[in-house]
């Protein structure tokens, strides 16, 4: 272990960006479930605006943050990032305005269960 431990914590360049890139990729690809099941159903209801807005702001700075800096992660992670969730942003305006105009949905009448013998 003491053998890694120079490494761990003072890593080469590269291991940095690559790490920074892999972390960058997880955290931005898990954004692409969410849209695509906003695409699917045709709804965005589940969707807080007021959390992504201001997730939106926040990726928004951080993207500014690493063009500052000049960090590669930052800047491609953030990026890509910002416009997943200003699509789901557009989405959920835009579905939750049709829904308005629309008038809620006709739910299915309930089903009831059967009843059930008791001892």
């Amino acid at each position: 272990m003491t053998l890694f431990l120079p490494v761990l914590l003072a890593p080469p360049h590269t291991l940095v960006e690559l790490t920074g890139f892999c972390a960058a990729f997880c955290t931005t690809v898990s954004f692409v479930p969410q849209l695509v099941r906003i695409l699917k159903l045709r709804s965005a209801h589940e969707i807080s605006l007021g959390m992504f807005s201001l997730f939106s702001l926040g990726v928004f700075l951080w993207l500014l943050y690493g063009i500052w800096i000049a960090s590669k992660p930052v800047i491609a992670s953030n990026g890509v990032t910002l416009v997943l969730s200003v699509s789901i942003l557009i989405l959920k305006l835009h579905y939750d305005r049709k829904h308005r105009k629309s008038g809620p949905a006709k739910s299915a009448p309930a089903k009831s269960e059967p009843a059930r013998n008791l001892p």
